[in-house]
Order: C-alpha cells, then sequence, then structure tokens
C-alpha cells in the first residue's frame, strides 16, 4: 500500500530499535504519531515519562506493564492511557508481543528519521534517569 494517506503496520513508518529486543515503526501525524512496537520474549522497556500523553493496545500477546508504580498485566485487546509525566514501562515474559501506542501531541524525538537505526537506544525526550524493571525469580 503506498500513498501519503494510507500504511501498513509491518512495512512502513520510520523504522526504530527504541531498546534490547524492542522494535518500533513510528506514523507521524500532524497532531498525534502511531507506534507499532514489536517486543521480542524478555525485552523490557525501561521506567521513564515524557510531556505527551500516550494511549497503548496490546494488538497480539501478553505483557506486564509498569505505570504509576504498579504491575497490571496486560493481553491482546487490553488497552490504557498514561497522562503527561507518568513514570510507565513494561517487559514482556516468554513470548512476543505488539502494541500500538499514539502520542499526543507527536514524539519529536520519534518524528526524525534516525541517522543510524541502531544507534538510537534512547526510549524518550525527557531527563528523567530510567530504571531497570526487576524481574520475578531473577
Amino acid at each position: 500500500m503506498s500513498s501519503k494517506w494510507f500504511h501498513n503496520i509491518h512495512s512502513g513508518g520510520i523504522p526504530r530499535t527504541l531498546a534490547k529486543g524492542i522494535r518500533a515503526r513510528i506514523f507521524p501525524g500532524t497532531h498525534l504519531m502511531l507506534s507499532v512496537v514489536t517486543l521480542e520474549p524478555w525485552s523490557e522497556s525501561l521506567v521513564h515519562s515524557h510531556l505527551n500523553e500516550q494511549w497503548g493496545v496490546c494488538l497480539e500477546g501478553k505483557w506486564i506493564r509498569i505505570q504509576g508504580g504498579r504491575e497490571y498485566r496486560v493481553k491482546a485487546g487490553d488497552f490504557w492511557e498514561t497522562p503527561p509525566q507518568v513514570p510507565h514501562g513494561g517487559r514482556t515474559l516468554g513470548a512476543p508481543c505488539r502494541i500500538l501506542d499514539i502520542f499526543v501531541p507527536p514524539r519529536e524525538d520519534y518524528r526524525r528519521q534516525p541517522a543510524r537505526e541502531s544507534s538510537r537506544r534512547r526510549q524518550d525526550s525527557s531527563p528523567r534517569s530510567k530504571r531497570r524493571l526487576a524481574r520475578p525469580g531473577r
């Protein structure tokens, strides 16, 4: 599908590596941004925050969503709201997961095409420190 108004989540957008085992395809609009995120088994999105409002939908699989200091078990079909500046992150368990994130306004750090996709490791534009998530049994 090739048009400025039609896209494909598997092949379109701006590809980015967000962290080890976490890849995204970014679809920037004028007033909002979609990010289709693929998480490999046992991957982790460090707890972070940003100025953008963020909504997420679990499209496939399951994962643990960390938000506001609590853990939530999320499965395909579940969705959530993350207000601006609320700390959030998550991790997959032994299976892959696919998430659709919606950002308002668009994240300017995601809008730009990375010089080298693999060199872009930061997940957000905020100065807050990122914290590693504890895995049960580790």
